[in-house]
């Protein structure tokens, strides 16, 4: 349980300090950050259908066979996650359309507070993963962290156009991404208390992996026509996401 509470905190701890990615656009011209972007987007996307298929469905259907149930929390977790990612993006989407500074400032705000809800599941997640197992708890970090990457960056933009100083966008966004260590804090303390917490979290965060891939971005690699040289790196940075999870399976530790 001791090693369970200390690869948790160590795990979320790192995911927050991920928030600090946004300095690299600090160095790079915007043009070489958002073909940056695109690559990471499709590791990330391989990573978490990696997750989902490789790591956390296979523990919870050992666990409790393929139910009825057990389908329709992957279902859940897909329904919670299309409406928190449906609120965060339709504010990213009609951010170009505010237009004082004031407005501006308040939908950095707002994306501040959903990526806190977010991150808050992440920490829950993180944290029912390592109370079943060292192996399927590193996997959904690495999941997390790769999705993390592209999603701190894009959020560190939001950030700067809704009229935030450089410094102050990362402080805020690291305090909103650190709100994953409270999320991991309330799950182990559930996880502690109760199997069932456990049993519900992993098949909705599968649900959450496989709808954050397939909807969100996937859906990015696709927006722009793009030569055959670009689509084969986001093709084989997808299937890097998916190998560095079939990896963790055969890690020992």
């Amino acid at each position: 349980m001791l090693e369970a509470i200390l690869y948790t905190l160590i795990s979320v701890l790192v995911v927050s300090l991920i928030s600090f990615v946004g300095v690299l656009t600090f160095f790079f011209k915007t043009k070489k950050i958002s073909h940056l972007l695109l690559i990471l987007v499709s590791v990330s996307a391989g990573s978490l259908f990696g997750g989902a298929f490789l790591h956390l469905l296979p523990e919870i259907v050992r666990k409790k066979g393929f139910t009825t149930t057990i389908s329709l929390l992957i279902l859940l977790g897909i329904v919670l996650f299309f409406i928190l990612e449906k609120i965060i993006h339709w504010h990213r989407c009609h951010y170009t359309h505010w237009h004082s500074e004031t407005e501006r400032e308040h939908i950095g705000w707002l994306n501040l507070i959903g990526d806190g809800v977010h991150n808050f599941i992440d920490g829950l997640v993180i944290a029912g993963s390592y109370l079943i197992d060292t192996h399927l708890g590193l996997a959904t970090t690495l999941a997390v962290i790769l999705h993390e990457i592209p999603q701190e960056i894009a959020d560190f933009g939001v950030l700067i156009f809704s009229g935030f100083s450089r410094f102050k966008a990362l402080f805020f966004n690291f305090c909103s991404a650190a709100v994953a260590i409270l999320g991991a804090i309330v799950g182990l303390a559930l996880g502690t208390k109760s199997e069932a917490y456990v049993d519900l979290i992993i098949p909705i965060a599968a649900g959450g992996f496989i709808y954050i891939a397939g909807s969100n971005l996937i859906p990015e690699l696709h927006k722009e026509c793009q030569l055959f040289k670009e689509s084969l790196r986001y093709f084989l940075g997808f299937i890097i996401g998916m190998t560095l999870m079939l990896a963790i399976t055969y890690i020992k530790i």
